[in-house]
């Protein structure tokens, strides 16, 4: 059997929502987000869940998650700290949060053993997006995103952001991190980078939601950068951050394939209160068509 695992980003804290959303219920029987992608990557072949958290919340996630699904399928806790920098470097006196999330990523290092998903806790991906990526892990040597419709990502109070796809015949070319916004019958997406341009895009151009599929080499890009980073510019490393759409990028430039798969799963996000009725709206329709048993873990 083929080693997958899924790598679960959930070290930050949810600020807007005003707490921690990724053990907030939104499930008939109490089930959390994080619940519902891990039911579906055991569908799907995987064998490895890997949190990766602060470690002052090990205790309660052990206990609220880890504890119902241990039954189920490998669990492994991975702690992003600050200090897990490259070796002969120092951490900056005033540098108080983590290094972004490539370096969460990188954090679970020594829990991979082979191909691996990268999802974040707070963030519902839906069903179909689960099978895609264990079916293209288990064919593939390419990292995978799966493209989300831009469309049914955007939401009814202003502008999101999002990763937009720049791809040809399937193969990512770049992913440009922009603000979007439904501008007549098309979205508009305003590059954070102010030296690119804003452009406008269809509501089916895809979108990723960072839920990514990788092979191991990721993490010696990801280990590469922070060493060329401490080595070379080390007047900016407050605000340094290694984010992965950026290590993305850099590995496509050195020929590494990303291939863009369209999904028919639906994504939700929960960045304020608000938005739980309408999660819990939606999986309570999910369970009727069958997608998910009533009791997840039952």
């Amino acid at each position: 059997m083929e080693n997958k695992a899924l790598v679960i980003l959930a070290a930050g804290m949810g600020s807007r929502f005003g707490g921690m959303k990724q053990i907030e219920p939104v499930g008939p029987n109490g089930e959390f987000i994080i619940d519902y992608s891990i039911y579906s990557a055991i569908r799907y072949g995987f064998n490895k869940v890997i949190f990766v958290i602060k470690e002052e919340n090990y205790e309660v996630f052990k206990e609220t998650i880890g504890s119902r699904i241990e039954s189920k399928i490998q669990v492994e806790y991975a702690f992003q700290k600050l200090e897990d920098i490259p070796e002969g470097f120092v951490v900056p006196e005033d540098r108080k949060k983590p290094w972004g999330t490539a370096h969460a990523v990188y954090a679970a290092r020594e829990y991979i053993d082979g191909k691996f998903a990268v999802i974040t806790a707070d963030d519902f991906y839906g069903d179909d997006a689960f099978k895609m990526l264990s079916e293209h892990l288990s064919s593939s040597d390419n990292y995978v995103i799966p493209g989300y419709k831009i469309g049914d990502t955007l939401s009814e109070n202003g502008s999101v952001k999002r990763g937009v796809i720049i791809h040809e015949n399937g193969k990512v070319k770049t992913i440009i991190e922009s603000s979007c916004i439904k501008d007549g019958d098309k979205v508009k997406c305003t590059p954070l980078d102010e030296n690119q341009e804003e452009f406008y895009v269809e509501f089916n151009h895809p979108v990723s939601m960072l839920m990514n599929g990788f092979t191991k080499d990721i993490l010696n890009t990801i280990g590469n950068d922070m060493y060329d980073a401490f080595k070379n510019n080390q007047d900016k490393l407050l605000d340094y951050e290694m984010l992965l759409p950026d290590i993305m990028d850099k590995d496509i430039e050195n020929g590494k394939a990303i291939d863009v798969v369209n999904t028919t799963a639906h994504w939700m996000g929960m960045t304020y209160k608000e938005d739980k009725e309408a999660l819990q709206t939606f999986i309570l329709k999910e369970i009727e068509l069958g997608v998910y048993p009533n009791n997840l873990w039952n």
